[in-house]
């Protein structure tokens, strides 16, 4: 079964979209419920060497919360669902449709930290020193996790997978 990981802050709001209802239907009862996704923009310097923007154009995106705090507040989710998000290159018009389908079960932990269990492709944004991979967009597909430090560091451990840099796609 593949899931999409997609937590409200992935790179920084960087996926999820619209959810159709077909998919919010599918979740009556389940203890799923959609987990929408925004258009999002990022500029020049930032993830790539021009000015990005996405949206996804298919979201089923469905999340369970699996265990809270003591205080009611998320501790662990999983997230499934086809994501494919359109990544445009705003000066130029050149975009590609990214399968972002993954699945993943995200720990949201106390000091504001995140570490992510994900199977298949997710879309991930690297800011310039702000992870074990260079400044970039990518798909990263296969078994890994990442950790999201409190102040935003992402560390990939792929265990099986490929990265694949969509700057490069739409420069």
């Amino acid at each position: 079964m593949r899931r999409t990981v997609l937590a409200p802050l992935v790179l920084v709001a960087v996926l999820l979209g619209v959810q159709p209802t077909s998919a919010a239907s599918a979740a009556t009862g389940t203890g799923w419920e959609p987990a929408p996704s925004a258009p999002w923009d990022v500029g020049a310097g930032l993830r790539c060497d021009f000015p990005v923007h996405g949206e996804p154009v298919i979201d089923e995106v469905m999340q369970r919360v699996l265990e809270t705090y003591p205080d009611g507040s998320v501790k662990r989710v999983a997230y499934k669902g086809d994501l494919v998000v359109r990544v445009t290159n705003t000066d130029t018009g050149a975009f590609y449709d990214a399968d972002a389908r993954g699945s993943a079960i995200v720990e949201h932990r106390t000091d504001g930290s995140q570490f992510w269990a994900v199977h298949g492709p997710v879309l991930v944004g690297i800011g310039e020193g702000r992870g074990n991979l260079p400044r970039g967009l990518y798909i990263i597909d296969g078994v890994y996790t990442m950790d999201i430090s409190s102040v935003g560091y992402k560390t990939v451990n792929l265990v099986h997978g490929t990265t694949d840099d969509l700057c490069a796609r739409i420069d």
